[in-house]
């Protein structure tokens, strides 16, 4: 065996068409928990979610390609309604595509990530959407670190730091804000 089939193999597995969908995931789903504003976060994740269908189904798990695809759905329409109504429909969906593809226990992770998701983006917002967020994040990743993902393991630990970064800075300005307000010139604090 020459030395350097090592190398080479493992080097087409780093680079193969599912990995590689793999990373653009891994950058779109940063971009958009970098984002302050809701409306370019679900765009952003929107994006994520695309790229995850097709590294998912590369990589041959179809619990995860059926999370992801609600997902980009789930994603759109919560830019258009927050009808709650609408959010329980698609974990709903999200459930019985559970019981038609699921063949192990951990093929429910990202169903229920994509679940704990929806109702984050539909019935939340700012801060609480986005730490409702991190449960989801913990999902994904233990799924990503199951199915072989690099780029979805990458993506969901740089998501965790990202998000919490994100959450911080926002709870920061909202409390730079309340302060601002309470020492306005003429206000009196008791």
């Amino acid at each position: 065996m020459r030395p350097d089939f090592f190398m080479t193999d493992t080097l087409s597995y780093f680079f193969n068409p599912a990995q590689l969908f793999g990373y653009a995931a891994f950058v779109l789903g940063v971009l958009s928990f970098l984002q302050k504003d809701d409306r370019r976060f679900k765009l952003y994740m929107s994006a994520e979610c695309l790229a995850y269908v097709v590294h998912f189904a590369l990589l041959g798990n179809p619990t995860a390609v059926a999370s992801s695809v609600i997902s980009v759905a789930r994603s759109v329409l919560s830019l258009y309604t927050k009808a709650p109504w609408v959010a329980f429909a698609m974990v709903a969906l999200n459930l019985a595509l559970g019981w038609s593809l699921v063949e192990q226990w951990w093929n429910w992770l990202p169903l229920l990530a994509s679940c704990i998701g929806t109702l984050a983006l539909f019935l939340l917002s700012g801060i609480r959407m986005r730490l409702t967020m991190l449960l989801g994040t913990g999902c994904w990743l233990a799924n990503n670190i199951l199915s072989g993902s690099i780029g979805g393991t990458a993506l969901e630990l740089v998501i965790l730091v990202t998000n919490l970064r994100t959450i911080y800075a926002m709870w920061r300005q909202e409390a730079e804000l309340a302060a601002d307000t309470t020492e306005a010139p003429g206000t009196e604090i008791r």
